[in-house]
């Protein structure tokens, strides 16, 4: 049993069902408040020299603030639109669903309080302002490795796997983590993406090795079956193989036998792979 089967045993009862949901809809709020009044939203942010002023709402209430960073600005339109807001609410409505579904809500309240814990240590050990949208970043990427063949519509129109959008944004966080002066806001994008690491980590490197071993076997399995100097087809006729001819192409013929193009009987039952 593994700690987060532990956890779950001894806490599972205080789960809250449908946190993602409550957020959503606590997004939706924040969001017509700051239309409504624009310097609102200042209040609700995570800043650690107001929490230290007594603040202390903001430790909670920057993950009402709606922000989903460019993945979903450019599958829906500009950031911060209504559009762009509607619909980065939506996809995430329907992540957290998915999510809780193969997890449970145990596993999920623990996998976005981890992710909570990180970005608000991020934002007081190296002073970097994410707000909630590496949180959510790391929902998108638990979804795409449970999920990988979900298509979302860029601009409405044009089909893209999740998993294509996951490792773009892997891919532009680690371009962003290779060429930043920052070393706070690598040790910050780090701690912010923990609860992905400490949930997917161990099964990553896991397939890897797996990966390794089952492409080592497989070479040594085709170098006991098939020397290295003999040819997989060799004409029957004239002796070339696809190895000493290898721009040749060759056939089985009725009688079991491989023979090039050139000297290929009639009838040939099947190509040679």
């Amino acid at each position: 049993m593994n700690a987060i089967d532990f956890l779950e045993r001894r806490f599972g009862r205080f789960a809250i069902p449908g946190l993602v949901r409550m957020i959503v809809v606590l997004n939706v709020l924040v969001y017509i408040l700051g239309r409504l009044n624009p310097l609102a939203l200042a209040w609700l942010d995570l800043i650690p020299d107001a929490v230290f002023q007594g603040q202390i709402w903001r430790l909670v209430t920057y993950i009402f603030i709606p922000n989903y960073g460019s993945v979903f600005s450019a599958l829906f339109g500009h950031p911060g639109s209504a559009v762009d807001t509607a619909c980065g609410l939506a996809c995430l409505w329907m992540i957290g669903d998915s999510l809780e579904e193969v997890w449970g809500a145990f596993r999920l309240n623990l996998f976005y309080l981890i992710g909570m814990l990180g970005t608000t240590l991020a934002a007081f050990l190296f002073g970097a302002q994410f707000s909630n949208g590496m949180l959510n970043l790391s929902l998108l990427f638990a979804f795409a490795w449970y999920f990988p063949n979900v298509q979302f519509y860029l601009f409405f129109i044009l089909p893209v796997f999740v998993k294509w959008l996951a490792w773009f944004s892997a891919a532009t966080l680690l371009w962003q983590l290779v060429t930043t002066d920052s070393l706070s806001f690598r040790m910050a994008a780090i701690a912010s993406m923990a609860n992905f690491l400490l949930f997917f980590g161990p099964e990553i490197v896991a397939r890897a090795r797996q990966r390794r071993e089952v492409a080592g076997r497989r070479r040594t399995f085709a170098k006991a079956v098939l020397p290295e100097d003999e040819p997989l087809h060799q004409c029957a006729v004239c002796r070339r193989s696809d190895r000493s001819h290898p721009e040749l192409e060759f056939r089985v013929a009725r009688d079991g036998n491989d023979y090039c193009l050139e000297h290929l009987p009639s009838r040939p039952i099947a190509p040679s792979v």
